[in-house]
């Protein structure tokens, strides 16, 4: 096939090449003419099961012939040849006994790092093994590093570091699987050495970017019919700029780096790769154009001068390249999602490449408005899915108190009590506890709970709850265990919950794409956990995640042929008419260089390791190969979710380049983002509503309905006043419409319940006796603290905070207690009172802190605050539940409390700055208070007042309970709100 050659062969593709095409095309014009057997005898090499599956489909289509030998690198590693080499070990094994290792180390110092950290490390320690391995770095030249200048923190990388010497020996028996394939690679080129095989051998696709790959493609390419063929190959960079690559200090970062190391570890010269197959580039001018644009930071100034030879071609190179900038990424996924779109309708083939999942699966969704599915190569991640989200929702079960919102997060998946028929009563009884859950707790309930629920229900209710009972008891109480014993008791708890009281096996847990993956996962699992040692619960929890994490779901059923999303990757290995590149933003494309917890850049430079900016280098490559596209389409977001962006340093520099070359590459720079505006314009008009939706859907009204009267509230409660004067929708969608709102389901220690602790507290102090001795009242009200929080408050730190609430208003208040103890005498706690009033048709309800009898026989009505209590005129415009108390009072309205005059009323506030709030009461104040209010209920009482949302709020940026129903924010306080009749 070729022809001899005195110093290796080595051909290149340039950026935009079909490059599995080009290559086939290229096998076949340079085996035309000779026998059939030509072309099997070809043994060809790639890095990619992808790139192996679309050379094969590209040798199918025809006509029939003898097809050659296609594999992967990789698949040296499985020939009888090298069965004297141990095999590998599965890369979870590797992680799981490095796991250990670490774990060993932190427990003997446990000042190197945090325990939370452990699987980072092992994750980080591998990859670190790998890298050593794969540049045939030992561990020797890792220690015998020239640390002068550094600091401490090394000693403490090398304590983690040499837990990996052991793996790292050439002659270990058990090597990963890095390893094992140099090893693989370096007999094969000792073999070769002494039979080097007479047919030819060809390596394609591959950059050398990994030391074992590049060694054997350094052995290729000296063999008598041995080639290589790179991709992206950059024939316009200039023998100068070539010449500058071999500081990787320096041009790591450069899209033809990798090739410049290999070119030089073969003694060859940029000018010996010859064009594989001549004409393969579909714009050979914006190739110019991205080669002048990528150009090491040091020699940008060559811009002005080659520039020039762009004049004429511009907008050749760039009439079919649009540029979109969208305002969000929202914006962009818009906008990529028409261009796909439009690429279907006119019988294109269209590509999503982007690093940026977040922005694929934007994509996805809003193509899913015209019912395309695009078919993703990466698949979703199986923590996503369905089953990973239900295996997740299981481990997190265990070693916890189990809260509200977690057991009900469990109950609602569609995967949960699946193995039967019986979903539906399931979905019923899932409410059913909700509803009481949110209502009256607990925020940690148990099994108990459970079947204390349950016993005032029917048999179906018992039944359920003593199946979910019998999951649940008892996984608070597990500790550290094995990671055999973890596995296999959280799957056969995940089964049981799949499966359901009535169902068998273990429902769809395992079923479909989603399911087998993660079947796949927790076998392999299964099958290393015994090198995982023992764990607690949450350090499982990690570890499973993490396994979890390595899987993908692809779920190719229903996808359309034509329309892609790929990774970066992709971009080397497959060809579409239209390649749309997103995401193009600074710390997305490229991604932020990882930080290295072992070795700073220079350290890694010394060593032979690979320098941070390779991934730099290789995303570049990326770039400059699908920029090079036939038809290109190139978006970023101007800002994400928390601020501006940056644009790619690749993006960048183009646009400087073009804006500052030339008039007609300004001009064709313009072009490009008028072509993109145009598709911005499009997605804004998509979502925008139109005339006819806006006539269908106006702004609301504020508003003020007007119920008939005899639907307006017959009972109300004197702290609903308030509202009544404030926000007197609220009373009409409570009281009328009969809405309650729904208490959250994650119970917190909020200003609510931190009020009712401490009414309850007040009452049972008072009611426990009287405030002789300080010293002695101050025990017993700290010791009725820490059972009012222990039975109402079961949060440790909320405990803790309010506690200390108590100590700071404790001496403040048993000293005035003390006082009001001594003139005078309580007469009620927390008492209901209700006064009926036959002439409103209303029953006037409340409940009293407190009432003491004064010593010529008034009243004193006191009421807890634990804020700072109204003011006076607060109290005299808004806050009328004292007085109003004052007026059930003085009518014998209040329980167990004959009828009195009232003397004072009081507000004792328990907040920052303690203080009572007190005023002295008549006769003619009760009267005033009783007048205003059935001049209030009266004027509700008719027809012509309507209930207005916002009245009168204390500050406008309250959120008042009902906004979200009276639609507030398409209307504000200013409006008018002209009374709708409701009902009749």
């Amino acid at each position: 096939m070729f022809d001899p050659s005195s110093g290796p062969r080595i051909f290149g593709l340039p950026p935009g090449a079909d490059f599995p095409r080009a290559v086939v095309e290229g096998l076949l014009a340079r085996t035309a003419g000779q026998p059939p057997e030509a072309l099997a005898r070809a043994e060809i090499f790639v890095n990619t099961r992808r790139m192996q599956r679309r050379m094969k489909e590209l040798f199918d289509n025809g006509p029939a012939r003898l097809l050659p030998r296609i594999r992967l690198v990789t698949d040296l590693a499985t020939e009888a040849a090298f069965a004297d080499i141990p095999p590998a070990v599965p890369p979870l094994r590797r992680r799981l006994e490095l796991t250990q290792l670490v774990a060993a180390l932190l427990e003997r110092q446990p000042d190197l790092a945090p325990r939370a950290s452990l699987f980072d490390l092992a994750d980080s320690l591998a990859a670190l093994m790998d890298e050593m391995q794969g540049e045939g770095v030992p561990p020797d030249r890792i220690a015998s590093l020239d640390v002068a200048d550094q600091s401490g923190h090394w000693q403490r990388s090398l304590s983690f570091v040499t837990l990996v010497e052991e793996f790292l020996r050439d002659d270990h028996d058990a090597p990963d699987a890095e390893a094992r394939q140099r090893r693989v690679v370096d007999a094969t080129v000792r073999r070769w050495a002494n039979t080097p095989p007479a047919h030819p051998v060809i390596v394609a696709g591959s950059t050398g970017s990994r030391g074992a790959t590049a060694t054997f493609m350094r052995a290729v390419a000296a063999l008598p019919q041995g080639a290589l063929i790179l991709p992206g190959f950059d024939f316009d960079l200039p023998s100068p700029v070539w010449d500058m690559l071999d500081d990787a200090l320096a041009s790591e970062d450069h899209p033809q780096f990798r090739f410049s190391k290999l070119l030089a570890d073969m003694e060859s010269h940029h000018s010996d790769v010859r064009d594989w197959q001549p004409g393969s580039a579909p714009n050979p001018p914006r190739n110019r154009l991205l080669s002048l644009a990528l150009r090491p930071a040091p020699v940008t100034d060559q811009w002005m001068n080659e520039g020039q030879g762009l004049a004429g071609v511009m907008p050749e190179a760039t009439a079919d390249v649009t540029m979109i900038e969208a305002q969000s990424s929202r914006a962009e996924a818009g906008a990529i999602a028409l261009v796909l779109r439009d690429a279907a309708e006119r019988g294109k083939t269209a590509a999503l490449i982007t690093p940026d999942r977040v922005l694929s699966r934007q994509v996805t969704a809003a193509l899913d408005r015209w019912g395309i599915t695009p078919d993703d190569s990466a698949g979703r991640p199986l923590p996503l899915t369905a089953p990973g989200r239900f295996l997740r929702h299981v481990a997190a079960l265990v070693g916890e108190k189990l809260t509200s919102e977690a057991l009900l997060t469990l109950l609602k998946h569609p995967l949960t009590n699946s193995g039967s028929d019986q979903r539906g009563p399931h979905l019923l009884h899932t409410r059913e506890l909700e509803l009481k859950l949110r209502r009256w707790g607990p925020p940690f309930p148990t099994a108990a709970d459970l079947l204390d629920w349950a016993a005032k229900g029917d048999e179906s209710r018992i039944a359920w709850a003593t199946w979910l009972a019998g999951c649940i008891a008892g996984l608070e109480d597990i500790g550290t265990r094995t990671l055999t014993d973890h596995l296999d008791a959280h799957i056969a708890l995940s089964e049981r919950l799949a499966a359901g009281p009535l169902g068998e096996g273990s429902g769809e847990l395992w079923l479909k794409e989603a399911g087998g993956e993660a079947l796949r996962w927790v076998e392999a699992l299964r099958q290393e956990a015994s090198h995982g040692g023992r764990l607690t619960p949450r350090d499982y929890q990690s570890l499973f995640l993490a396994v979890l994490q390595r899987g993908e779901v692809r779920e190719a059923t229903g996808t359309h042929p034509g329309i892609m999303i790929w990774g970066t990757l992709e971009a080397r290995v497959q060809g579409a008419d239209v390649v749309v590149l997103g995401g193009l933003n600074e710390g997305v494309w490229p991604e932020a260089a990882r930080p290295d917890p072992w070795l700073n850049r220079t350290m890694r430079h010394q060593a032979g390791l690979l320098l941070p900016e390779r991934r730099i280098g290789l995303a570049a490559h990326d770039f400059q190969q699908a920029a090079a596209a036939p038809e290109v389409v190139i978006t970023r977001a101007v800002r994400d979710a928390e601020a501006q962006t940056v644009p790619s340093r690749w993006l960048n520099r183009l646009i400087n380049l073009m804006a500052g070359l030339s008039d007609e590459s300004a001009a064709a720079l313009a072009e490009m983002r008028g072509r993109g505006n145009h598709w911005l314009a499009l997605a804004e008009r998509l979502d925008a509503p139109t005339p006819e939706m806006i006539a269908a859907n106006p702004p609301a009204r504020r508003p003020a309905p007007s119920p008939p009267v005899d639907a307006r509230p017959k009972e109300l409660s004197i702290t609903e006043i308030q509202t009544l004067i404030r926000d007197p929708y609220a009373v009409y969608a409570r009281r009328v419409l009969g809405l309650s709102r729904l208490d959250p389901l994650r119970q917190q220690p909020d200003a609510p319940l931190r009020g009712t602790v401490l009414h309850e507290l007040l009452d049972r102090f008072i009611a426990s006796g009287p405030v002789d001795d300080l010293d002695a009242a101050r025990a017993r009200l700290f010791e009725l603290t820490d059972a009012v929080l222990e039975e109402h408050a079961p949060w440790p730190a909320a405990q803790r905070m309010w506690r200390a609430r108590v100590a700071r208003f404790a001496d403040w208040f048993l000293s005035t207690e003390a006082e009001r103890q001594s003139t005078r005498e309580v007469a009620a706690l927390e008492h209901k009172g209700g006064l009926e009033l036959p002439h409103l048709d209303l029953l006037l309800k409340g409940k009293i802190d407190r009432v003491d009898r004064l010593p010529d026989g008034r009243l004193a009505i006191y009421d807890y605050k634990t804020g700072n209590p109204p003011t006076k005129a607060v109290q005299d415009n808004f806050d009328k539940q004292l007085g109003l108390a004052a007026v059930m009072a003085e009518r014998g309205a209040i329980a167990d409390l004959p009828a009195a005059e009232v003397g004072e009323i009081s507000y004792i506030g328990l907040g920052s700055t303690p203080k009572v709030e007190s005023r002295a009461w008549s006769a003619g104040e009760t009267a005033e208070i009783y007048e205003g209010f059935v001049r209030l209920i009266t004027a509700y009482r008719s027809r012509d007042r309507g209930y207005v949302s916002r009245r009168a709020v204390d500050k406008q940026r309250n959120e008042m309970p009902y906004d979200h129903l009276a639609r507030f924010g398409e209307w504000d306080e200013s409006d008018e709100a002209p009374r709708q009749e409701v009902g009749e």
